[in-house]
């Protein structure tokens, strides 16, 4: 009896989680416009450092600046990306409290637009790829490399997304979750994001060596450049597992906060 009511109760999260998912994949199919600066964004920014730094590059040791850019490009079209938003849209309309008070599980709530976000993700991921092979960067590691390298920036979007999914839940502000990439700021800029470690002095140094982003960039960087490095690999799998623990209790916390408050 306790085994049947264990395998009712999964196949009814699995059916929750379907449900929100497919909700949030359809409403994000409908607004294509709140995309277009995820992905136009990050390529102009990839075009212009590479055509205005890569003499400069080389004093700093950098063989390739397209391949030593092309991990920064991508970072930035998948940070931030969710459906936060939306799920604003739903607190404030009462749409969000109205599924409180159904039988859906908590968890499907959340997770069901995270798997949305992974999609979406895994999509901005690929016109990033093909400006870059358009251009010149090859993978050292091959076809596989080149899914790992999706497969890596997708993760980071995925863990980085509890930050804006706590905010939402915790103030119901579109204003808040519409600034919450500034929390990406910092990550972006103080790290290997325009020159090697090697080439980083003073306090940059240091706090790019506590920057998860540095770790990220230089396990993406390996698949291009040096293959299946897993003294690189390894240390941005850490990074993104570090990061994604804390956004992640952080989002679940703020939706528990939020549904105890009903």
């Amino acid at each position: 009896m306790e085994e049947t009511r264990i395998i009712a109760s999964s196949a009814s999260f699995f059916k929750d989680l379907r449900t929100v998912a497919k909700r949030a994949i359809r409403l994000a199919s409908r607004e294509p416009e709140t995309l277009i600066p995820a992905i136009v964004i990050p390529l102009f920014f990839f075009v212009v450092n590479v055509g205005a730094l890569s003499d400069i590059s080389k004093f700093a040791g950098i063989a390739d600046f397209k391949a030593f850019q092309l991990p920064v490009a991508i970072v930035f079209a998948v940070t931030g990306i969710s459906r936060a938003s939306s799920l604003v849209s739903d607190i404030q309309s009462g749409y969000f409290d109205r599924l409180l008070i159904s039988p859906v599980s908590r968890h499907a709530l959340l997770l069901g637009l995270m798997v949305s976000d992974m999609l979406v993700v895994v999509l901005l991921s690929i016109p990033v790829i093909i400006l870059g092979l358009a251009l010149g960067v090859s993978f050292a590691s091959g076809v596989l490399g080149i899914l790992a390298f999706i497969l890596l920036a997708s993760l980071w979007g995925l863990a980085f997304t509890g930050f804006p999914y706590a905010i939402a839940l915790k103030t119901g502000n579109p204003g808040a979750v519409n600034s919450s990439f500034l929390l990406f700021f910092p990550f972006a800029f103080l790290t290997t994001t325009f020159l090697p470690k090697a080439a980083l002095t003073g306090w940059l140094a240091t706090v790019a060596a506590y920057n998860p982003v540095t770790y990220l960039l230089d396990g993406l960087r390996s698949l291009t450049t040096t293959g299946w490095a897993a003294k690189d690999l390894l240390p941005a799998l850490a990074a993104i597992g570090a990061v994604g623990l804390l956004s992640q209790i952080l989002a679940f916390r703020a939706l528990k906060g939020r549904t105890e408050r009903k």
